[in-house]
């Protein structure tokens, strides 16, 4: 290919876009936004507390057992009937700090049972429950 370098037919029109003035126009607006752009701080302000920390206390845990064959049993002793267990839920929810109730199910115990003491709480107005142990449900 040859390279037309004048004289010849001049009645080819030129397809190239001049770039220039885009090229100029685009970093004078990249200029200006930069300028434009407020400083960032990357501090957070943080109204801390004063003083020291209160003591951290273990809470208090009660236990409820269910067995296999339904029986109720808290903190290891067994329970007559399903009075005594509201009656003690109705204590620990009337204190001001309530403890944490950790129910904690046989592998073969019915789930009426279960529902039947959970429900006890909500009723009683107990506000932590947690369900202890479920990975032997796992399988």
């Amino acid at each position: 290919m040859a390279m037309n370098v004048g004289g010849g037919d001049e009645s080819d029109v030129m397809v190239d876009i001049n770039t220039t003035p885009l090229i100029d126009v685009m970093l004078v607006l990249l200029i200006m936004l930069i300028i434009t752009i407020p400083i960032q701080t990357h501090a957070v302000k943080l109204n801390m507390p004063a003083g020291a920390a209160p003591p951290l206390t273990p809470p208090v845990v009660v236990r409820i057992d269910v067995d296999f064959d339904g029986t109720v049993l808290w903190n290891g002793e067994v329970l007559p009937d399903e009075s005594a267990l509201e009656d003690r839920l109705a204590v620990v929810a009337q204190m001001a700090d309530q403890p944490e109730i950790h129910l904690r199910p046989d592998k073969l115990v019915k789930y009426e049972h279960v529902a039947r003491v959970m429900a006890a709480v909500q009723r009683l107005g107990a506000k932590k429950l947690g369900l202890i142990g479920n990975e032997q449900f796992a399988d």
